[in-house]
């Protein structure tokens, strides 16, 4: 089987409706083949969380048409200040029927109820700290499915001004793919006040044909450099024209 086809095929027999299915059943299937049920429940709570979260802190998203109008598979990288963050951006994108998968911290599979959740809505874990291939090539795979993935390279929600350390494996995700990574930055969520304002703003894709560097090793060392410094600089730009949301 080819590289696509295998990607294509996604997880092995088909999942069912109300019962049987595993969380690697949910993480290794596309999104189209989730059950209706789950996948009708997840629409609804999507759809909840985006009126109840623009209520209590009125977020935007400046260039939401470089997220939703790109058909490929993409690596979404974005700094991290609060759990807004993949709120906003994921029913954004699910709300377009844009299929996107968040990366989450494994710790989170020791509270029962969030691995179920996060699962249906297309969740999948990492080992932080270890060289979690699982993962990666799971990443790889929907990536060549057409499936975005969004991950938090900082790790943790940044607290202060400095430039987090990232981890470099959401480069390796989309080496191994050939996607693009497409930056997103956020300001306003670090320290979530009733209606807030929360800015993020989309950057374009940065494809591997940009890269300076030809040879493996060293493009990956560009991408993980140039994503986010990229990410960065968007927060810049929106705190320059938002004076005063940090």
């Amino acid at each position: 089987m080819s590289e696509k086809n295998e990607a294509q095929a996604g997880g092995q027999g088909r999942m069912r409706a109300f019962a049987g299915n595993t969380f690697d059943d949910y993480y290794d299937h596309a999104l189209s083949e989730h059950p209706l049920p789950g996948r009708l429940f997840i629409g609804a709570v999507v759809r909840i969380l985006w009126v109840l979260t623009k209520l209590l802190w009125p977020w935007k998203i400046e260039h939401a048409e470089r997220l939703l109008d790109d058909a490929r598979g993409r690596v979404v990288i974005m700094n991290h200040q609060s759990m807004l963050d993949p709120v906003a951006v994921v029913t954004t994108m699910w709300m377009a029927h844009v299929p996107v998968r968040i990366v989450y911290k494994s710790d989170f599979d020791k509270i029962g109820p969030a691995t179920w959740l996060f699962s249906r809505a297309g969740g999948f874990p990492v080992e932080r700290g270890t060289a979690d291939m699982k993962t990666v090539r799971r990443a790889r795979a929907m990536l060549m499915r057409g499936e975005c993935v969004l991950i938090y390279p900082e790790g943790t929600r940044i607290r202060d001004d400095a430039d987090e350390e990232a981890h470099g494996g959401y480069a390796i995700m989309a080496q191994l793919a050939k996607a693009p990574v497409q930056p997103v930055a956020m300001i306003g969520a670090r320290h979530l006040r009733f209606r807030s304002r929360v800015y993020m703003s989309v950057g374009e894709p940065i494809e591997w044909s940009d890269l300076a560097a030809e040879k493996r090793k060293e493009q990956l060392a560009e991408m993980e450099r140039e994503g986010m410094r990229r990410v960065y600089e968007l927060r810049d730009e929106l705190r320059r024209e938002h004076p005063g949301v940090e």
